[in-house]
C-alpha cells in the first residue's frame, strides 16, 4: 500500500469512529486563504496533490479530487487515479456530486474552519434532497490522523513602514470607523490575512511567499481593533506602532469575544469569513449583515506612495530578470541546466538586488511538457533538463518592501530555430497581450469584458488557455490580490464582475499550452489609470506598463503583427532598455541593448 493509500485508508477508519460516511477536504485555512500554512495543508497530505486550488470528497468506498483547467494534467500526474475520481470545476460542482453519490440518509462531515457559510447552505441543501446531512466536527479528522501535520508558525510580526504603505493605520482605522458609522454598524470581521495586514500596516512570515501574519481583527465604529493573535509573535516594537487604540487578545478568545456581541451590529464578509464566524455570532446574539470586508477596496486601489513603490520594485526585479535572460542566453543552449538550476540561479539574481524579502511565490520553471502545465511546480521528481533546442517558461516573482512583482517570460533555447508553430502560438499569445495592454475602456468596465481582448488571436486559430487573463497584485502582500480580475468566468467570487478602478494592479498574461510538448505565457503587471482623450464623452481608463524585461524576438513571427503591434514592441523594449540598461553591466547592458533592438523598423 502507497504512502496515499494508507493516508485515505486511515482518514475512513477515522470517520467510521466519528459515525460520519463521508468528508469534504478543501485547501483552506481558517482565513480563506489562497496560499495557506504548511499545518493547513491538509490535501496535499492526504492525496499528494501540489496545486494551490483544489478540494476532494472522501466516502467509504470512492473518493474525489476537484481541480480547475489549470490543473488538469497536473492532478493525473500527482494522484492516484486508482484511488481517486477526477472532476473539473466549474463543470461540476462538490455540491451536485455529493448529491448524486452520497449514500441515502448519510452523515457527511465538513471542518466549519475552511468553509464558507455559503457553501455549507448549498452542500447542505443539496444533500438535504438526497436524505443526507451535512455534519461539522469539532475536530478535522485528518488531523486526528496526521501524526506530524506541522505546527503552526511561530514567526513574529513586523512594522510595515508608512512611508512604504503611503497611509497609517490610525488613518485606515478611521476609514474603516466612518464606513461602519454611515452603515449604522457597531464592528466588522477582518479574517482575511492581507486585510489584517493591510489595515494594521502590519507583516508577517506564518505563510509561504505571502507576508502575513495568523491573525484575526475586529474592527469597530470607534476607530479602535482588537487583534486575534499569537502574543509570542508581537514584539515591543510592534505593540507600540499598534499604540492603545488597538488591543491585543490571544486567538482562544477570538470566538469568546464573537459569541460577546449580543446585540451588535456586525459586518461579516461572507466569501472571505468561515461558518464558524457567522456561527458563533449567531450563537452569541449578534445580527450580522452580509457586506463586503471594507479594506478590500482600499487596499485594491494602490495610494500614490504604493505606486511609486511597485514602480521602484518592477524597475529593480526587471534588471535582475534581465541579468538572468542574459546569463540564459549564454548558457542555456550548452546544456547542463535543469529547471531547479535555473530556477536557483534566478533568485540569485533577484537575492543580488540586496533588497528582497522573499520571493512571491514558488518559482515555475518549465521546459518542454512540464511547460504545458499552467501552475507547474518543480520538485526533484518532475526536474527536467533544459535542452538545447526547446521552449523554457518562466513564472516568477519577488517581495520587496516597496512592492510584490510577478512575471513571465518564454525563451526558445538554440542553437537550432523554432518550428513555424512555435512561433505561431508565441506570436499570438503576443498579440493578446498587446491587445490587453493597449486597451482603453470606459468607467464601468469589468475584468471579463477585457478579457476576449487577450484571447481574439489564439480563437481565431482555434486555440485558448485555460487560466484567467489578469490577477489583482499586492504590495509587499499577496501576489494574488482581489477583487479584480481579468477571465472568462463571471460571478461574484470570479472578480471578473468587479469594474476596474484607477490604483488597481493586474496581471496581463495570456498563455497557450500543448500537452505533452511545451508552454506559452507573456506577463507582465499593469495599473489601472485615467486616460485624457479629447471630446471624451465619460471617464476613461487604461493601462500603464509596471514590469520591465525583454521579450525573446526569436519566437516571434513579424509577418503576423500589424503596425501598431510592431510599434507597441518598439517602445515598450525602448523603455526596457531606458530603465533596465543603467542597472546592468559589461556583456549583460551589450545583449540587451541587442535584445531590445527594434522590430519594426520603417514602421511609421
Amino acid at each position: 500500500m502507497s504512502t496515499y493509500e494508507a493516508r485515505l485508508a486511515a482518514l475512513r477508519v477515522q470517520l467510521k469512529k466519528e459515525q460520519l460516511d463521508g468528508f469534504v477536504v478543501p485547501i483552506c485555512d481558517e482565513h480563506m486563504s489562497e496560499y495557506v500554512g504548511e499545518y493547513a495543508q491538509r490535501l496535499g497530505w492526504l492525496t499528494g496533490f501540489g496545486g494551490s486550488a483544489g478540494n476532494a470528497v472522501v466516502l467509504s468506498e470512492e473518493a474525489a479530487i476537484f481541480t480547475d483547467g489549470r490543473y488538469t494534467l497536473q492532478v493525473r500526474e500527482q494522484v492516484d487515479g486508482r484511488n481517486w475520481q477526477y472532476v473539473g470545476v466549474p463543470e461540476t460542482s462538490i455540491a451536485a456530486w455529493l448529491k448524486a453519490h452520497a449514500p441515502q440518509g448519510g452523515r457527511i462531515g465538513y471542518d466549519p474552519w475552511v468553509h464558507t457559510k455559503g457553501w455549507v447552505e448549498n452542500a447542505a441543501a443539496a444533500l438535504k434532497a438526497k436524505g443526507a446531512e451535512l455534519v461539522p466536527v469539532s475536530r478535522n479528522p485528518i488531523d486526528a490522523v496526521w501524526d506530524d501535520q506541522p505546527s503552526r508558525s511561530a514567526a513574529h510580526l513586523v512594522v510595515h513602514e508608512d512611508r512604504y504603505a503611503g497611509q497609517n493605520s490610525a488613518e485606515k482605522r478611521a476609514q474603516i470607523a466612518e464606513w461602519l458609522t454611515t452603515r449604522n454598524l457597531d464592528s466588522t470581521v477582518i479574517a482575511a490575512l492581507d486585510s489584517v495586514a493591510w489595515l494594521l500596516n502590519v507583516r508577517g512570515a506564518d505563510v509561504a511567499r505571502t507576508p502575513v501574519a495568523l491573525s484575526f481583527v475586529l474592527a469597530h465604529a470607534d476607530g479602535t481593533a482588537d487583534l486575534f493573535v499569537a502574543p509570542e509573535k508581537v514584539s515591543d516594537a510592534v505593540r507600540a506602532h499598534l499604540g492603545n487604540a488597538v488591543r491585543l487578545h490571544a486567538p482562544e478568545e477570538f470566538v469568546p469575544a464573537l459569541k460577546a456581541m449580543a446585540g451588535k451590529r456586525v459586518a461579516v464578509d461572507p466569501e472571505r469569513s468561515v461558518a464558524a464566524i457567522f456561527g458563533a455570532l449567531k450563537d452569541g446574539g449578534a445580527s450580522i449583515v452580509e457586506l463586503r470586508d471594507p479594506t478590500i477596496l482600499p487596499k485594491a486601489q494602490k495610494n500614490p506612495i504604493e505606486q511609486a513603490g511597485h514602480r521602484a520594485a518592477q524597475a529593480r526585479d526587471g534588471a535582475a530578470l534581465s541579468g538572468f535572460l542574459h546569463w540564459m542566453h549564454a548558457t542555456a543552449h550548452q546544456g547542463g541546466l535543469t529547471e531547479l538550476s535555473a530556477a536557483a540561479k534566478l533568485q540569485d539574481f533577484r537575492v543580488a538586488t540586496g533588497q528582497l524579502r522573499d520571493l512571491s511565490f514558488d518559482t515555475i520553471s518549465a521546459t518542454g511538457p512540464n511547460g504545458a502545465h499552467c501552475h507547474y511546480k518543480v520538485d526533484e521528481a518532475s526536474n527536467r533538463a533544459i535542452e538545447p533546442n526547446s521552449i523554457y517558461l518562466v513564472d516568477s516573482g519577488g517581495q520587496y518592501l516597496d512592492g510584490t512583482t510577478d512575471v513571465t517570460r518564454t525563451i526558445w533555447v538554440g542553437p537550432g530555430e523554432p518550428t513555424p508553430e512555435m512561433k505561431d502560438r508565441f506570436t499570438r499569445v503576443l498579440k493578446g497581450h498587446i491587445a490587453l495592454a493597449l486597451a482603453v475602456f470606459p468607467e464601468g468596465t469589468r475584468g471579463a469584458q477585457l478579457d476576449t481582448m487577450a484571447r481574439a488571436a489564439l480563437w481565431q486559430g482555434g486555440l485558448d488557455y485555460a487560466h484567467g487573463t489578469g490577477h489583482g497584485v499586492g504590495s509587499f502582500l499577496a501576489v494574488h490580490e482581489g477583487p479584480q480580475r481579468i477571465g472568462k468566468f463571471t460571478g461574484s467570487q470570479a472578480g471578473t464582475d468587479e469594474p476596474l478602478l484607477p490604483g488597481m494592479i493586474l496581471s496581463n498574461e495570456p498563455g497557450y499550452y500543448k500537452a505533452g510538448e511545451y508552454g506559452i505565457r507573456i506577463e507582465n503587471l499593469i495599473l489601472v489609470e485615467e486616460r485624457q482623450i479629447a471630446g471624451a464623452e465619460g471617464t476613461y481608463y487604461g493601462f500603464e506598463n509596471l514590469t520591465w524585461a525583454p521579450i525573446d524576438k526569436t519566437l516571434v513571427d513579424t509577418s503576423l503583427l500589424t503596425r501598431d503591434e510592431l510599434r507597441w514592441w518598439d517602445d515598450y523594449h525602448a523603455r526596457v532598455l531606458e530603465i533596465v540598461g543603467p542597472q546592468l553591466e559589461g556583456e549583460a547592458k551589450d545583449w540587451l541593448a541587442e535584445a531590445c533592438a527594434p522590430l519594426g523598423r520603417g514602421v511609421s
